[in-house]
């Protein structure tokens, strides 16, 4: 039997139609939109959660001080630079004293004549009270003289009289005496109170420290508490530590911190939680913290600068056992919470109520699951319910995609 030419073409482009189709089916099967979701599961189990708190903080002294005039004046020298390290009671630098010398040699000139004063008044009064002893003396002699009628009463009349005079002499010296004493008190006030004044344009260290700042040099005229230099007690060093009010549960003094300076981030300092400030940042919604050092920075082997930044971690206790999941098995669908559950090798969407997070990626379910459940922790693209999957080992996530 022959077969026609034209009927072998047309069931020759049949069959190539038909394999096409095949190929297209199984690359749609596969690898194409109909091509199931490959998808990484994992296993609800149980653990317990060590919940930590992360934030950014800025290194700061706990310990600082602002040397300057208590007047308005002319710097006349700085005599220390930024860096250097000051003991207590060092000159640290000097205010112009203007006329104040000139005013503390006319005191202590003033001091001076009160006291010559002083000296000559406490001589008039030895002198009137030997003048006075020598009256009554005389009143005494008269007295016997007149008992015996050798004088006349007015003779007796004229001593008394000079025992009065004299005795009002001794009371006149004796004041004069007080107010040269009263002089000089009130021209040592002066001069103390001067000497007080030229004392003060010293500028002296209040404790140990370090320079941190210089904000003033020689012949600048600066007003009274205005800062000349900047200092810092190294040994005080802290972290003023900023987190999210959101993320700040269990947030409170005495937590352990791991603190890593951003100049040296291989470095890990212990330190804990000295104080939670009252007063929350409102505008960038923060709660303020400072973490003291377990050790200073500057004994160890790192160096810290104030105004570093630094970010720490502060460790909270651990909870109680509870059933805990992958953080990033986690999804929104439809407005909930939950994750994508493996029942009886059916997908199906399964909200959860999360607990504490853990910085290491885990997290408490506390409601909507059971413990062993399979749960889908990565997908190759987005999920929907009754979706093809395909399990697999190992599976890099899709951006935006669980």
């Amino acid at each position: 039997m022959k077969t026609h030419p034209q009927t072998s073409r047309r069931l020759l482009l049949g069959g190539l139609a038909l394999v096409l189709m095949g190929a297209l089916a199984f690359v749609a099967l596969r690898t194409g939109p109909l091509a199931p979701v490959k998808v990484q599961v994992t296993q609800v189990q149980k653990g317990r959660v060590t919940p930590e708190i992360f934030g950014i903080g800025q290194v700061e002294a706990q310990r600082s001080w602002l040397v300057g005039p208590t007047a308005a004046g002319r710097v006349l020298n700085v005599r220390v630079d930024v860096g250097q390290t000051v003991q207590p009671g060092q000159v640290l630098g000097e205010m112009d004293p203007v006329d104040l010398d000139q005013r503390l040699a006319a005191l202590d000139a003033s001091l001076a004549r009160a006291q010559s004063a002083q000296l000559a008044a406490g001589a008039q009064v030895n002198d009137a009270q030997a003048r006075r002893s020598l009256a009554a003396a005389n009143l005494k002699r008269n007295e016997d003289l007149a008992r015996q009628a050798f004088i006349s009463a007015g003779a007796l009349e004229a001593r008394a009289q000079e025992v009065a005079s004299a005795s009002a002499g001794v009371a006149a010296a004796q004041a004069n005496l007080g107010s040269s004493t009263q002089d000089i008190v009130r021209l040592r006030a002066e001069r103390a109170a001067l000497a007080q004044q030229r004392g003060n344009l010293k500028l002296v260290a209040p404790a140990a420290a370090v320079v941190t700042a210089r904000e003033a040099e020689a012949g600048t005229t600066v007003v009274a508490g205005q800062a000349v230099l900047r200092l810092m007690d190294p040994a005080t060093l802290w972290v003023k530590l900023r987190v999210d009010q959101g993320r700040s549960a269990g947030l409170a003094p005495g937590l352990t911190a791991r603190i890593t300076l951003r100049s040296r981030p291989a470095e890990i300092l212990s330190g804990k939680v000295a104080r939670v400030e009252v007063l929350a940042d409102a505008v960038t919604e923060e709660r303020l913290a400072m973490v003291a050092f377990d050790a200073p920075p500057a004994g160890t082997a790192v160096s810290a600068s104030v105004g570093e930044m630094a970010e720490v971690t502060l460790q909270l206790p651990a909870t109680a056992e509870h059933l805990l999941l992958p953080n990033a098995a986690v999804v929104q669908h439809e407005g909930k919470t939950g994750v994508w559950r493996l029942r009886e090798g059916a997908l199906e969407f399964a909200p959860v109520t999360l607990g504490v997070q853990g910085l290491d990626g885990r997290v408490q379910v506390l409601q909507g699951l059971s413990e062993g459940d399979t749960v889908v922790l990565y997908s190759q693209s987005a999920l929907k319910p009754a979706a093809r999957i395909a399990l697999v080992e190992q599976l890099v996530p899709a951006k935006g995609a669980k």
